[in-house]
């Protein structure tokens, strides 16, 4: 049996390659957001997991302090989580919560007041896709899917039958309320990453992370230019 399954992996990965080519969603500039009249395709090098964007003018040297908000759940009939159960929508925003406040009380001071020098910061996650069950794990080791991956690696693409998370961003300045930059934004682990293809959330939990750690870079090399 087990000779049997090791010879079937690559006819099952070969079959899966265009399914998940069909799957893959694709963010969109949701109607929903307070700040969708704002955001625009993006023109830059990052379009492929920030394909909609919004910028103001903005000093972000002058920022030290930030207040995150509770993170939500996108509504909107748009909503891209297809039949996700809403327990995993929330383990998705929990886990949301907390990497991006980890990852940014190492740049500003975390409140809950607005003032001065204060970003406020709203995150909703619009969607989400699980990782397939098993087979996201075995096409990372025959020879088919080990192609695909290894590709889609040098492209920054998607793992096959990889999950993911997508989300928008909106950060204004919290003494006005003035939006200074919005994004839609869609993360998802390296190919090449097995522990994140094992487990239907893993993939979509590792691309939170790298979101956080993506803003956090973001902001410290907008407040050095």
């Amino acid at each position: 049996m087990a000779t049997l399954d090791k010879a079937l992996r690559p006819t099952v990965a070969l079959l899966c390659l265009g399914a998940s080519a069909c799957s893959s969603v694709e963010p969109i500039a949701y109607a929903g957001l307070p700040s969708s009249a704002h955001l625009a395709p993006n023109r830059q090098g990052d379009a492929k997991r920030i394909p909609f964007r919004y910028a103001a003018v903005t000093d972000w040297r002058a920022y030290n302090k930030i207040i995150i908000d509770p993170v939500a759940i996108y509504r909107g009939a748009d909503h891209q989580f297809g039949d996700m159960a809403e327990a995993d929508k929330a383990s998705l925003v929990e886990h949301m919560q907390s990497e991006f406040a980890e990852k940014l009380k190492s740049r500003f001071t975390i409140t809950d007041r607005p003032g001065a020098n204060t970003l406020r910061l709203k995150l909703t996650l619009t969607g989400a896709v699980t990782s397939t069950p098993v087979l996201s794990t075995l096409s990372r080791f025959d020879l088919a899917g080990g192609l695909y991956n290894g590709v889609q690696t040098v492209r920054g693409g998607e793992g096959l039958m990889t999950g993911s998370a997508i989300y928008a961003v909106e950060i204004r300045d919290a003494s006005d309320n003035r939006l200074l930059t919005a994004f839609v934004a869609k993360q998802y682990p390296s190919p090449l990453n097995i522990p994140a293809s094992v487990g239907a959330l893993s993939a979509a939990r590792t691309g939170i992370e790298k979101g956080a750690e993506d803003l956090l870079e973001q902001l410290s090399r907008s407040a050095k230019s």
